[in-house]
């Protein structure tokens, strides 16, 4: 095996488009990501940072955990200083859990003796990179499955996690919403359109009100609404956040947008062919803020703030904590280099500031105003010449 093919995941895919005669997309894609053997997130492998297959705001700078750390603090004291409990799904290696008690043992030492760090990771091999990485909090930090949570107050965090769900690949063709089903072709795989696979789908789309252009293609994600509904119930107090790349529904499909969004990534270099080197690459689609929202809103989630990575960075305090961390170093070309490092997290036009987007909901919270509400004008801080 290579580290561009996984065969033993390519023949079980093919017997199982065998079993069925062709699969649909989403249980190809999740077969891709999420076998348990031979799966891109569960076998062994460097996925994040410079050596792995693409970057996240947690490997671009601890300063990203930090302000994020300093939002959970005011969370707390919001709900009313008692035990608190960060729940985070998907949390890779454990860098942005590592970035935020961190920070909240050296900022906030009372906030965190009240929490409790919750990881919930199907991944082996992550739990384990995990553990190791967070040794020095171990009295913080534990791992559970979503149900043991139930009836947590505190923050569900998840950070690049709903793209990753498996999707539904659809095509609007002679009028009809039609499905892209997995085929045998030539020893490979290849598409067919048929039939939805099931009337959720077209459900979706009712939902949001949205009819694709004739010859449109695009993605659901079915899972994401499920998960935001799930994750809605067990809280019973506190709020959810969610960072990802994504769009409210409108603009997600809107009629300019026809061929979607799915991507993939491997060793930094994207394709928009998710059929090569079948779990050694990641799969991922933008998400549907708005269908997001609106499950949570079944379950008393309020939406409190949505908006650009770049704004919710601003509000939580960029521009003092990027200050702070410059006045800790008297070498110019460390403070330059650092700056340039934190523009990458806030930059818009294409760059993680705007590709971005945060999603924070509140439930059982009333009417709060939180830090990264706050507009960038009510921020008195220079950032004129600072980069």
């Amino acid at each position: 095996m290579t580290a561009e093919s996984r065969p033993e995941l390519e023949a079980f895919i093919h017997r199982r488009i065998d079993e069925a005669e062709g699969i649909s997309f989403a249980e190809y894609m999740g077969h891709c990501l999420y076998h348990p053997d031979y799966g891109y997130y569960i076998a062994p492998r460097e996925r994040i940072g410079k050596g792995g297959d693409f970057f996240t705001s947690t490997s671009v700078h601890s300063a990203f955990g930090r302000l994020i750390c300093r939002q959970l603090e005011q969370m707390w004291q919001l709900l009313g200083k008692g035990d608190f409990t960060i729940a985070e799904q998907g949390a890779g290696e454990g860098h942005l859990c590592l970035d935020i008690l961190a920070a909240a043992a050296e900022d906030h030492p009372e906030f965190y003796q009240s929490l409790s760090y919750c990881l919930v990771e199907i991944s082996p091999d992550n739990r384990q990179r995990q553990a190791n990485l967070l040794g020095a909090h171990h009295d913080r930090v534990r791992w559970s499955t979503l149900p043991e949570l139930d009836g947590m107050e505190g923050c569900f965090l998840t950070n690049e996690l709903v793209d990753a769900f498996p999707v539904h690949l659809v095509e609007m063709k002679d009028g009809r919403l039609q499905e892209v089903f997995v085929i045998d072709r030539d020893g490979g795989f290849g598409e067919e359109l048929r039939p939805l696979s099931t009337l959720s789908i077209q459900e979706y789309f009712n939902g949001l009100g949205i009819t694709l252009a004739e010859g449109s293609r695009a993605e659901i994600n079915l899972e994401a609404p499920r998960w935001m509904a799930e994750v809605g119930s067990l809280l019973r107090r506190g709020f959810v956040i969610t960072v990802d790349y994504g769009y409210p529904a409108a603009e997600l499909y809107a009629p300019w947008r026809n061929r979607g969004t799915l991507m993939c990534y491997c060793r930094h270099t994207s394709s928009e062919d998710p059929y090569r080197m079948a779990g050694c690459q990641d799969i991922t689609a933008h998400i549907d803020f708005t269908a997001l929202e609106q499950a949570g809103g079944k379950q008393g989630l309020e939406p409190l703030f949505f908006g650009a990575q770049y704004r919710f960075l601003m509000g939580l305090g960029f521009v003092e904590v990027l200050l702070e961390m410059q006045a800790r170093t008297t070498d110019e070309n460390q403070a330059r280099a650092l700056r340039m490092t934190l523009k990458n997290l806030i930059m818009p036009d294409g760059g993680m500031g705007e590709t971005f987007k945060v999603l924070v909901q509140g439930k059982g919270v009333g009417s709060v105003s939180l830090l990264c509400q706050r507009s960038i004008r009510e921020i008195p801080l220079p950032m004129a010449g600072m980069f």
